[in-house]
């Protein structure tokens, strides 16, 4: 398993728990850092999947 996939799902994670916190507490600059967070686990995940792909 490539290492990129847990850590894209560590930030998916991290990210959600920042927007949701941002939303909560009405933090807009947070809730905007954990969509971005979120976002860039979703492309680091991706890239994961597609280099494990590419070995098999």
């Amino acid at each position: 398993m490539d290492k990129n996939l847990t850590e894209g799902a560590k930030n998916q994670v991290k990210g959600t728990v920042k927007e949701v916190a941002g939303k909560v507490t009405g933090d807009k600059s947070q809730e905007l850092e954990g969509k971005v967070q979120k976002e860039v686990g979703k492309v680091q995940s991706d890239v994961g999947k597609a280099r494990d792909n590419a070995r098999h």
